[in-house]
This record gives C-alpha cells, structure tokens and sequence, in this order.
C-alpha cells in the first residue's frame, strides 16, 4: 500500500470539504494527522499537479475546478441502473418480491427497472411504465424529499384510484412526513387493489433524490408484520445504490426538512 498516495488523498479530502472554510497547514495536518511539513508538501504537490489553490483571501487552501472536471467525468460514466442490478436482486432473493427501480417526472414515477418476484401471483408493471407517484411507494419515497409547493402545484390531481388512495392534500402532507419520520414509505393498497409497496429514496453524488427503490406485492403477503420485517432491506438496499452512486453525507437534507440514512 502506497501510504504517500494515501495521505495526499486524506488531505484532498479535507481540502474539499463544503461544510468547512478554506483550512490552514496547521488545521489540515492536525485533522489528518501529519506533521506540519509533511502537510505542506502534501499540499504544494497538489497545488502542482492542479487540483489544490491557495485561498488568498483568508490563507487557506481549497480544491480547484479541476476536481470538478474530474468528477463529472466519472459521473457521466455511473448508470444507476447498472449500479443498482446487483443490489436489487440481493433484495428481490431476500423477499422474494418484485423490486422497482424508479425516477419521478412530475406527479408520476417512471419505473427504469425491474426484478420480477418468483411468485405465482405478483405486482404487475413494467419497465418504461408510469404511475401515480402519491399512490405507490416509490412515487412517495420521492415526493417525500420535494418542497411543500411541489406537491401542493399538484393537489387538484389527486385523484382516487382505490378506496385507499389519499386524495386529500393534508392527508398526502401527513403520510409524506411519516416516510420521511421512518425512512420509508409503504403503499396500502393505493394505487391497484390489493398490492402494496415499501421503498425508499436513493441520493445521487450531490445529495439530491434522484430515484427510488421498493418492493411490491399483493397486500396478503406484504401484510403490516411483513413490512415491518422487510422495511430495513429496502432501506438498506438503496442505501448502498446512493453511496455506489457517490453519496457521502450521513443526513441527506430535504428542502425545508432534515431525513437520515438509517
């Protein structure tokens, strides 16, 4: 193992912290744990190389474009859907149900991908196919993390598709701010008769929602012991997709509200 290697990448990370002012030497080392002088040349082979600046302002040193640069590249090579595969079907063997991967475009979710359950009767939908987001789990995962206005622009939408469905904008509000309380959302049986759903969101590099990942069956499976049993796969499914997908932050910020990943 390359220690050099790997302290230049401890004090790049340091360096790039958002949360944090441009450091010093002395803060930087003290936070990494080197000596002053090997912080500083640390940092002036970073400096050379581009990915570090000087920050004249208050003497501290902060990351450059260049880091950006970088990152966007290897954005632009992260496909959720080839990330998440994998973890989907360790969730699809563990509950033996169907497993939705899915985006939100306005007040719908678009399902991207797929795991079909080994059961004789399971959850019909397709790749490619829509759904009230308010009516299924993975739709409330996500509307979940959007402002108030978002889903208030879109009450008059709200629309019944079952005896479940929550037409209702205040009844909407208080079921978001259970998934958000839990960490999960669950579908009663709001969208088709008898089929239910847990999920919840998944965060790209940037700490935004950009997807959501759930289970969904017939309601006499997924009962409420059911849910309980399996909510904390689903959850630790899509935490693994966010951090394969470069999510870092441990309390991933709603707009106007705070929700952790479990």
């Amino acid at each position: 193992m390359d220690k050099t290697l790997l302290k230049g990448l401890m004090v790049l990370e340091a360096v790039t912290d958002m949360d944090q002012p441009p450091r010093t030497v002395d803060e930087l080392a003290a936070l990494v744990g080197l000596t002053r002088s090997n912080a500083h040349r640390t940092l002036q082979t970073l400096i050379h190389a581009g990915y570090v600046a000087r920050d004249e302002r208050g003497g501290g040193y902060r990351g450059t474009i260049r880091l950006f640069e970088l990152g966007a590249r290897q954005l632009a090579q992260l496909d959720i859907r080839k990330v998440a595969s994998p973890l989907m079907q360790a969730l699809a063997d563990k509950t033996g149900e169907t497993v939705h991967l899915s985006v939100l475009d306005g007040f719908d979710v678009v399902y991207i991908d797929k795991i079909d359950s080994p059961q004789p009767i399971r959850a019909y939908s397709m790749v490619g196919g829509r759904a009230p987001a308010y009516a299924v789990a993975t739709g409330k995962a996500l509307l979940a993390y959007q402002p108030a206005s978002y889903v208030e622009a879109r009450a008059d939408a709200l629309i019944s598709h079952t005896r479940a469905t929550l037409t209702s904008l205040s009844a909407l509000r208080d079921d978001l701010a259970r998934t958000l309380k839990q960490g999960y959302a669950v579908n009663r049986g709001e969208w088709r008769e008898g089929v239910g759903g847990v999920a919840r969101v998944v965060f790209d590099s940037l700490g935004q929602p950009m997807a959501a990942v759930g289970i969904s069956g017939p309601l006499d499976r997924l009962t409420p012991a059911q849910v309980r049993r399996f909510a904390p796969e689903v959850v630790s499914c899509a935490v693994a997709i966010s951090r394969d997908m470069g999510y870092r932050d441990a309390a991933p910020r709603r707009r106007g509200a705070k929700a952790g990943l479990s």
